[in-house]
């Protein structure tokens, strides 16, 4: 009787839920309810087989920041949409004096009994504190990225209640924050509240369980550098990770390596990635027991085989398992390499990809939804977006100041689509700096080390994908400092991608590109730089309104250049990209950046229309224009 309530007030409280209003909706936003929001497996790169969703309605109120835990909510908002989205069902924006309470209910299948329960977040914007059962399970700061509790102690048997607290300063802080701001106009956006990517619970081992497996590809050395970390460091070293590299059903490679530590997995013949063959090996890492490798103890510790060397990869890559796996996932990587080398310009460097200069053009992308805001309304918008940019040529995209749900880069991995990664920037207005200045700004310390913390975390995050080719610390002086140790730094954190340390403003001579940005209606050139890549990291602008399909016709949707019919739109593009073709055979230039997919709030300089219903430039047209850059037909 109790499970049919149970079904009964479900089925209602869906019934209940309805879109908040909004000017504009997509496609797939149309199609979106509780019942099939954000169902697919979050995290394609490291797979268990066993997990459960917790995206759906949930409980919600927002009460004063020193208000007590609430006793009544207002009703129920969608996740993983954000609370100010129309998706989320509640349309609301929470200021900096407010707190967000999200909850919900949950069971753990007793098929999971004995088992450790971990508690997943996507991403959770900004600040929260994490409840289970009324005992606090953690507490989390940064709004991009993933994050996890062992919520084992707090559970009990039948239902268990989950209550997510969040505070978010939007653009009264210095947090990365990218384009969010309590008053949205121009180039910044409606800010984005609690949890907005999903929410998940899986269970692990009761003990030692695989928790990171970091793949970084090494053509020059002909294999797979993988990197095998458990939960926690452990003296017994019967406990090793065993990799098998596949492709197309086919073992390619194995090996076994003790835990925590790091090995190169061979790929004889690789078959390497690239945006016109994105190829993709699957890897499985199975935590197991071993017989012992190492040889009877000395006396002498000196004449023992050195740990963490190539003595000790050869005694656990012989070793013998024991036993059946006690924890497996499994992932896939791409063998590819990007540098930097000699181009067809004397002098002038360009960007290699497996020793290969490639052109790179592709678009701005923001990664803003009329429906979701910060989350896209589905994974199946999230790969037609992707699709559409290759079908119309570009090979890469820049995403801006925004770090994606993990299947972002999983389909543009798939899809061979290069990425430039930016960094999520966040400042104080104050503190911006500008082309000309003779230096950069002084950031308060606590401020330096949560944007340090973040983009190490999203380095970390998204290491394994191989679509990601080059991190972006800064952008146009938002929040723009220390560019020489930050660029040094990262790059000495993955020297496996290329680092682009100030794009397009004050230039600090450092990293691995010259990055201008420019919007005059015939594109400015960059300077020739003997030590670097040069790129326009920023182009384009065409602006198009187009009428009913608007965020709001009252407001100032404008271009970096605006014209009002198909046949100029189309003519100022074009005129913008064939300026990129001398720049290519005669300067040496790189990659170019057009702003922008899709036309977002205020903005109207997409490709195509904020709810993808209206699209500007047709595919074909942009692959025509496309091949004379990239090479690709």
């Amino acid at each position: 009787m109790r499970y049919v309530l149970f079904l009964i007030a479900t089925v209602a409280a869906a019934q209940s839920w309805r879109p908040a209003p909004v000017t504009l909706k997509t496609t797939w936003g149309e199609k979106v309810t509780p019942d099939n929001a954000w169902r697919e497996y979050p995290r394609p790169q490291f797979v268990r087989s066993r997990w459960q969703n917790l995206n759906g309605l949930w409980d919600y109120t927002i009460t004063p920041q020193t208000a007590a835990t609430p006793a009544r909510y207002d009703g129920q908002m969608l996740v993983p949409y954000p609370v100010e989205s129309s998706l989320s069902g509640a349309g609301r924006i929470v200021s900096p004096d407010q707190r967000l309470w999200q909850r919900r209910t949950f069971t753990i299948p007793a098929a999971w009994r004995g088992e450790r329960i971990l508690l997943h977040f996507g991403a959770v914007d900004y600040e929260c504190v994490v409840w289970v059962n009324g005992a606090i399970a953690g507490a989390h700061k940064g709004g991009f990225d993933a994050f996890t509790f062992d919520i084992t102690a707090f559970l009990k048997d039948g239902n268990n209640e989950i209550l997510v607290a969040t505070t978010d300063p939007s653009d009264t802080g210095e947090q990365p924050r990218g384009k969010q701001v309590l008053k949205p106009q121009g180039i910044w956006y409606t800010p984005v509240s609690g949890i907005w990517q999903t929410v998940w619970l899986e269970p692990v081992p009761a003990t030692l369980h695989i928790a990171e497996v970091r793949l970084t590809p090494d053509v020059d050395a002909g294999g797979l550098q993988v990197a095998a970390l458990a939960n926690e460091a452990t003296p017994d070293d019967t406990y090793a990770v065993r990799v098998t590299a596949t492709a197309q059903g086919q073992t390619v490679a194995s090996t076994i390596l003790r835990v925590n530590r790091e090995t190169l997995l061979p790929i004889p013949n690789a078959h390497l990635w690239s945006p016109s063959d994105p190829f993709l090996y699957d890897l499985k890492a199975e935590l197991v027991r071993v017989k012992n490798p190492w040889p009877t103890p000395t006396q002498n510790a000196n004449t023992r085989t050195p740990r963490f060397g190539v003595g000790e990869r050869n005694l656990y890559a012989k070793a013998t398992v024991e036993g059946a796996p006690l924890d497996t996932v499994t992932s896939y990587f791409g063998m590819r390499k990007i540098s930097l080398g000699v181009g067809s310009v004397n002098g002038q460097p360009v960007m290699l990809l497996n020793g290969k200069a490639i052109f790179q053009h592709g678009p701005l992308d923001q990664g803003w939804w009329p429906d979701g805001l910060h989350t896209p309304p589905s994974d199946e918008a999230m790969r037609w977006e992707i699709d559409w940019l290759r079908q119309s040529g570009f090979n890469m995209l820049r995403k801006h100041i925004k770090v994606e749900p993990a299947r972002y880069y999983y389909h543009c991995d798939k899809l061979g689509m290069l990425v430039w990664q930016d960094m999520p920037a966040g400042f104080n207005h104050a503190l911006r700096n500008q082309r000309p200045d003779a230096g950069e700004p002084i950031r308060l310390s606590v401020s330096r080390e949560q944007h340090e913390l973040e983009l190490r975390r999203m380095m970390g995050r998204l290491h394994n994908a191989p679509s990601i080719i080059m991190w972006v610390i800064h952008n146009e002086g938002w929040g723009q400092y220390e560019s020489p140790a930050l660029s040094r730094w990262v790059k000495a954190i993955d020297p496996s991608r290329l680092v682009n340390a100030d794009s397009g403003w004050l230039d600090m001579n450092v990293g691995d590109l010259y990055d201008i940005h420019t919007y005059h209606p015939d594109p400015q050139q960059p300077s020739s730089k003997h030590d670097r890549a040069i790129v326009l990291g920023e182009y384009g602008g065409v602006g198009w309104p187009i009428a009913d399909h608007l965020w709001n016709p009252n407001m100032r949707n404008w271009g970096y250049q605006t014209y009002q019919n198909k046949d100029a739109y189309i003519a100022a593009l074009k005129k913008k990209v064939l300026a990129l073709v001398p720049m290519k055979r005669e300067l040496g230039v790189s990659a170019a950046v057009y702003t922008q997919t899709t036309d977002v709030e205020g903005e109207v300089n997409g490709l195509m229309t904020y709810d993808r219903k209206f699209i500007k430039a047709e595919p074909a047209l942009l692959r025509e224009l496309n091949k004379d850059l990239t090479g690709e037909k």
